[in-house]
């Protein structure tokens, strides 16, 4: 009855044995479940919180159970009697005068100073005495103790341990812990950060590092460092972490120990309880990618389709629930509070119980079966996705994202363009979604693939890669965007001519990425053109005619030709309103762009009244979240901040830039934009340092991300000189001012108003005048 030795230092759970720690040294006892799949170390933890225990001087007594209630109660019964119960009560248990759990634990209930483990309670409906569940507490398991009751169990749902019971949950272990048990274990194998990714690679399950870590320690294994493992990994995972063990069947402690076997003990228990459909689930979801599934694909449908047993929904729910039930199978984001929570229910698999179980499917003639039903299950759900109205599917074509492209590979030969098709379909979604990443990862996969199956000339490769072109613009792949665009034109140019459609559009694409990498004049140029063979060929109120005039009316608000641009996008609000309706995205973007030009002319009130209505609509449409939505919100707080709105502006820049870095990431020259704008609203809060660093900081991203000579680099260079001259820095300002200025001139030229606007700065530095005067540039980025 003593507890198992730990042989190495545990790592990660600190906080759990704290909570344990707290538990035992507290005046009151109770009952804690240590809880979570197979694999995660619940015994090891029980086993250092029971020699810490034991160290502080409390008596500790382990008992394993056996799925076998009466030897449970003798092993309690013993305990007791460690802890004095006296042998004349055990002498009236025995005759029957009394119940011998209730002698027990009203034994228990008066004694302190002692720990009593209860290991691998994966049975919990079997302990008794009796059939109530435990949570009852009338069993041998109360909470009612003087000292602590600590269960471990793969049972983790409070429904059986009930509410008195502390359920201690426990997950994978970190990329740093797991790298620690590595180390340990092998500390000649590599360095740490080798450790670490395999840490990662394994998903951080402890019986997994730790049998990479035995077979590293070997000095006769054929892979010696964590690289080499990681990389052997790939293809000799069934030797490696997969390998059978001849005595795991009849040996449940075998079974346990064994990374290939440890979670059958769960699928057969939940068998035997009737949970029948339970492993074809878990095997059926381990042919998906290792990421989240959306509930809605795993339907009564799919799972008789691909495994050929009956199926309702009934069933399928109650395979999801125990497999949720003994930590197999985990729900992302289902605790996470209002508004954080998913739209749509995730299911997930630990990446290593995904690997395990898909390395058991070895029959080829089901695998082929099971992956056939899910290929015609995913093109069903993608199809229900695009249907549904509004952004209502969004969330869905999000999950399913990473589960297609293996899909099209197993498409590939036999139906392309169906298989195509599907991922196209959802890749507009994700478009529509500003699900920038997810719709790249699509359209990458797509492109590949009719590159080989096609040919690089047919106009269906050159539609994906003009889409592929235009999915890195909205990543900020500025450089990476216009090449790849430029190469479509000039191939569609040559295979469709110069009037089709489709090479109108990528005239227009490649103008809208060179403005984007701030070559605005050749941008204008080059929309003229494309406006007037649109307004020839499709005529005036065609979208196309549309997008077209207003991607022009940028190209001249950003050359400083701020009047016409106003002009033309005043009139495309009206027309887009008229063709396409209020609420038609590219009505918002002329709606948006319009109110951007207006605070370049000084309308501020008017363009704040237009962006304000326009987060709004965008608010409604697509959700807080969306680019679009956040485009919207920058303009209005650029807007608010001219209108001496700075508190306010510079509270929503925060707001933007927090949701643009969370969303687009820190690199993106959207996000870049909301950091400058933020550093000029603190800059006019009097918060001058503040403001220095943000555009500092900014500053040296926009020069590596965007080039020394883009125009949003001049901007940030022209924003910390007016805020190293509000600090007083004057002769550091004016020799930024200087570089901006040649630099404007010779790519700007002379008369734009920027390069006027940094003549006018330097001036201001030379005579060391005050503030006033001095004229500030305030970008305003557009969403096209």
């Amino acid at each position: 009855m003593n507890p198992p030795a730990v042989s190495a230092r545990v790592r990660g759970r600190a906080a759990e044995l704290e909570r344990i720690g707290a538990l035992v040294r507290g005046p009151g006892g109770g009952m804690a479940v240590v809880c979570g799949a197979g694999g995660l170390g619940k015994t090891t933890l029980a086993a250092e919180a029971a020699a810490q225990a034991r160290a502080q001087g409390q008596v500790v007594v382990w008992i394993r159970w056996r799925d076998d209630p009466e030897r449970l109660g003798q092993d309690l019964a013993q305990a007791a009697h460690i802890l004095g119960l006296p042998e004349v009560r055990l002498e009236e248990a025995r005759t029957g005068r009394v119940s011998l759990v209730d002698a027990v634990w009203e034994h228990l209930a008066t004694v302190t100073g002692w720990l009593i483990v209860v290991d691998n309670v994966d049975t919990p409906a079997r302990v008794g005495p009796g059939s109530g569940p435990p949570a009852a507490y009338r069993g041998w398991l109360r909470p009612h103790g003087g000292g602590v009751l600590l269960v471990t169990s793969r049972d983790t749902t409070g429904q059986t341990w009930g509410t008195d019971a502390d359920l201690i949950h426990l997950q994978p272990l970190v990329d740093d812990a797991g790298a620690a048990v590595l180390l340990d274990a092998a500390p000649h194998a590599g360095t740490a950060a080798e450790a670490e990714a395999l840490a990662a690679r394994l998903g951080g399950l402890p019986l997994g590092l730790n049998a990479a870590g035995i077979y590293l320690s070997v000095p006769t294994s054929r892979h010696r460092t964590f690289a080499a493992y990681q990389h052997a990994l790939e293809t000799e995972f069934a030797d490696l972490l997969g390998a059978e063990h001849p005595a795991a069947a009849t040996d449940p402690a075998v079974a346990r120990s064994v990374v290939r076997h440890t979670w059958d003990l769960s699928l057969d228990q939940l068998g035997s309880d009737g949970y029948t459909l339970a492993r074809p689930v878990l095997q059926l979801l381990a042919l998906l990618e290792p990421a989240p599934v959306p509930r809605t694909l795993i339907t009564p449908e799919l799972v008789a389709d691909a495994t050929g047993l009956p199926a309702t929904a009934a069933t399928v729910d109650a395979a999801l629930a125990g497999l949720h039930q003994y930590g197999l199978l985990h729900t992302p984001g289902a605790d996470a509070p209002e508004p954080a929570s998913p739209a749509v229910s995730q299911l997930q698999l630990h990446p290593l119980v995904r690997e395990v179980t898909s390395h058991t499917l070895t029959s080829t003639e089901p695998a082929n079966t099971w992956l056939t039903a899910l290929d015609d299950h995913l093109t069903r759900a993608v199809n229900a996705v695009v249907g549904m109205p509004g952004r209502t599917g969004w969330p869905t074509a999000r999950l399913l994202a990473p589960h297609l492209p293996a899909h099209l590979g197993r498409n590939t030969q036999r139906g392309l363009t169906t298989a195509a098709g599907t991922l196209g379909r959802l890749a507009d979604a994700l478009n529509n979604a500003g699900a920038a990443s997810e719709e790249l990862l699509l359209r990458r996969q797509v492109l590949d693939a009719e590159t080989r199956v096609l040919g690089p000339d047919h106009p269906r490769t050159l539609g994906s890669r003009n889409n592929l072109a235009s999915a890195l613009g909205e990543l900020g792949e500025y450089r990476q965007s216009a090449d790849l665009h430029q190469q479509v034109l000039a191939d569609r140019e040559r295979i469709l001519g110069p009037d089709h459609p489709d090479t109108l559009n990528s005239h227009n694409n490649l103008a809208n990425a060179l403005n984007r990498l701030g070559e605005y004049r050749q941008s204008a140029d080059l929309h003229q053109q494309v406006l007037a063979d649109r307004e020839r060929i499709l005529g005036p109120d065609h979208p196309d005619t549309l997008s077209s005039r207003n991607n022009l009316a940028n190209a001249l608000s950003d050359l400083g030709e701020h009047q016409q641009a106003a002009d033309i996008s005043r009139q495309n609000v009206a027309d887009r309103e008229r063709v396409l309706g209020p609420d038609h995205p590219g009505t918002l973007g002329s709606r948006n762009n319009l109110a951007a030009t207006l605070s370049e002319l000084g309308e501020y009130q008017q363009a704040a009244d237009i962006s304000r209505q326009n987060v709004a609509d965008s608010e409604r449409l697509y959700g807080p979240d969306h680019p679009r939505t956040l485009g919207s919100r920058n303009n209005l707080a650029a807007t608010l901040n001219s209108l001496g709105e700075h508190q306010q502006s510079a509270d929503l820049h925060q707001r933007n830039l927090t949701d643009r870095e969370r969303i687009l990431g820190p690199d993106h020259p959207d996000t870049l934009s909301s950091r400058n704008n933020l550093a000029n609203a603190l800059s006019d809060l009097g918060e001058h340092q503040q403001s220095a660093d943000l555009h500092q900081r900014n500053l040296t991203d926009r020069e590596r991300i965007l080039g020394p000579d883009h125009p949003d680099t001049f901007n940030s260079r022209n924003n910390l000189a007016v805020a190293l001259h509000d600090l007083g820095k004057y002769q550091q300002s004016a020799d930024l001012h200087q570089r901006n200025l040649t630099d404007r001139e010779r790519i700007l030229g002379p008369d734009h108003p920027d390069t006027l606007s940094s003549r006018n700065n330097l001036a201001v530095d030379r005579a060391r005048l005050a503030e006033v005067g001095r004229r500030r540039w305030w970008p305003l980025p557009r969403r096209r």
